[in-house]
């Protein structure tokens, strides 16, 4: 008796390779990006062991989206920091993903009067 299910990477493999044709009707640009969305799936694939009940593909995309989002939060703490150092005064994220803890989340200090309003404060410390 032999296993009945692929691993997790062979489910990969065969999303990619099922991909094949749309990945060269892409332009040159759009592969590089494809592959590199498909390499960064591949950084999850032991979590993606835990998500038997999705399908392979939703696993990849949910895998991308954890990446994707990671680079935002790193880019928006990259951002929040040149801000401070110019003495930027207003917040380049208004209400958005501030308070989403994570990678690179950017910091903020507590500030009674700007949870009152609902925006957190920055801190450029």
């Amino acid at each position: 008796m032999g296993r009945t299910l692929p691993s997790i990477t062979q489910a990969f493999l065969q999303e990619q390779q099922s991909l094949a044709r749309f990945r060269r009707a892409l332009r040159l640009d759009d592969q590089r990006a494809l592959d590199a969305l498909l390499a960064s799936s591949r950084h999850h694939l032991a979590a993606a062991a835990y998500a038997s009940h999705l399908l392979p593909f939703e696993v990849m995309l949910l895998a991308m989206l954890v990446e994707q989002h990671k680079l935002v939060l790193r880019l928006q703490a990259e951002i929040e920091r040149l801000s401070c150092l110019l003495g930027t005064e207003e917040d380049p994220f208004p209400s958005t993903f501030a308070e989403t803890p994570g990678v690179g989340t950017p910091t903020f200090s507590p500030d009674p009067a700007a949870s009152e309003e609902g925006t957190p404060s920055r801190n450029c410390s």
